[in-house]
Formats: structure tokens, sequence, C-alpha cells
């Protein structure tokens, strides 16, 4: 059997009502999970990019790509899966019912982690992480550990482009 793996592709798409639903209709008739979606305007106003993982074997990909390439509002299809790419993710890990104890571990570790403290009152803590997937899994897993069930959790889909130094190739 073949692996399966997380896999990437980055969607132009014209930037028009119903393009999403009918872009994420195309993987939910085909029975495929989107593991993360993300979608924004580009530079041109009449174009969005959506980012999307999958976990899927290779054929079951080439599959996706090409049905996304008949799509008729999609523009261009790339690839991500085995290039270099710079790709972040959006995390809110929010902290409830902490003691100062807990709020003096929260800064410690965020400084440590390279987050931010967003925002925090009395007995709540806010972290913002925007950090690769993996990095973020990491981070979260520690506060888990930490905090255990006093945690609430918001993921925004990853955002990836195209590396560009030489270096990076």
């Amino acid at each position: 059997m073949e692996e399966t793996k997380k896999r990437w592709i980055s969607i132009y798409v014209e930037n028009e009502i119903g393009v999403l639903a009918r872009v994420s209709g195309l993987f939910s008739g085909k029975s495929y999970n989107i593991d993360s979606l993300s979608v924004g305007v580009t530079e041109d106003p009449t174009v969005s990019r959506m980012t999307i993982a999958v976990i899927s074997d290779n054929k079951t990909f080439e599959q996706i790509k090409k049905q996304l390439n008949r799509s008729v509002e999609v523009i261009k299809v790339l690839d991500f899966t085995d290039i270099p790419i710079h790709m972040k993710e959006l995390m809110f890990v929010k902290v409830n019912s902490c003691t100062e104890k807990d709020k003096a571990e929260a800064f410690r570790v965020a400084q440590v982690y390279g987050v931010t403290i967003e925002d925090y009152n009395k007995n709540t803590i806010l972290f913002q992480c925007v950090q690769s997937e993996e990095k973020n899994k990491k981070f979260l897993k520690l506060l888990s550990d930490i905090f255990g069930y006093r945690l609430e959790v918001v993921r925004g889909g990853t955002v990836a482009i195209e590396a560009v130094s030489y270096s990076d190739r």
C-alpha cells in the first residue's frame, strides 16, 4: 500500500462568490479530507489564493490536482509538497483560571518559544503564535502539560509561499 503523507497545494482562483464552496465541494464530493485551508485576496483584487493541505497518497493527490485544474474558477495550481517554502500558521491559545505563578510561567514560556502574549487580565492569558504548524503543535503540547484542561485553542489555516533565496533550494 502506498504511503500517505501531508501534501500542500496553492491555488489561484477567481475572487468570486461561491468559489470557495465549489473548491471545497470538489474535495468533499470525492471524500477527500482537507487538513488545512486558508484563503485570501492577492495583490490583484480579482484573484484569491488558497493554501490547502491534504493527507493522501501520490495517486489520490494527482487526481486532486487534475480535478482542480479542470475547474473553471481555478487559474493556477501549485504543488508545494516537495519544494522549499516558507509556511506559517496562526494560532491563539487562551489559558483560563491563571494564578500569579501561572502568569509568570506563561511569560517565561512565551519568551523562550518566541510567541507573544497578545492580551491578559487577572485570570486569563492569550498567546498569539505565528509559527510553523509543527512548532505550534510543540508549543501547544507544552502548554497542555503545564496548564492542562484550562486551554482554549483557535487555529487558522496555514499560508505558504515558495522560497526565494538560492540557499533554500
